[in-house]
């Protein structure tokens, strides 16, 4: 079983940070909206009702908060943990880990400062 003090011994750190993303998978026809968890250099966390295959390849589309151009890659599907309800009428949802593939040096200099600029405010 995996327990998250493992999740959160990462190589890039992650900031708590709620953006848009849509993320397909090679599987799922429909695009999925869902909003981010999480942020790092190196990949993402979301929360949906459906898991995604373990390492199954995804594409990606981030919204940051004041920009214009979305940041686009793909990814792989690293970790898939399941949320147990709280209460008996809330449905099983998913915590989800991607990391990026195939991200653009620009893209991923874009991250970086955003992760930067968050930390720096939660000390």
């Amino acid at each position: 079983m995996m327990h998250w003090e493992g999740i959160n011994q990462r190589k890039f750190p992650r900031a708590q940070y709620k953006c848009k993303i849509k993320v397909m998978g090679k599987n799922s026809a429909p695009v999925i909206d869902t909003y981010t968890e999480n942020i790092g250099s190196g990949g993402i966390c979301i929360v949906l009702d459906n898991a995604f295959e373990l390492f199954e390849d995804v594409a990606l589309e981030l919204f940051l908060d004041g920009e214009q151009k979305a940041l686009t890659c793909t990814g792989t599907v690293v970790w898939v943990v399941k949320r147990h309800p709280k209460d008996k009428g809330q449905k099983v949802r998913f915590d989800i880990g991607i990391e990026f593939l195939n991200i653009s040096q620009d893209d991923k200099k874009r991250i970086v400062k955003l992760v930067e600029k968050l930390l720096s405010s939660v000390t």
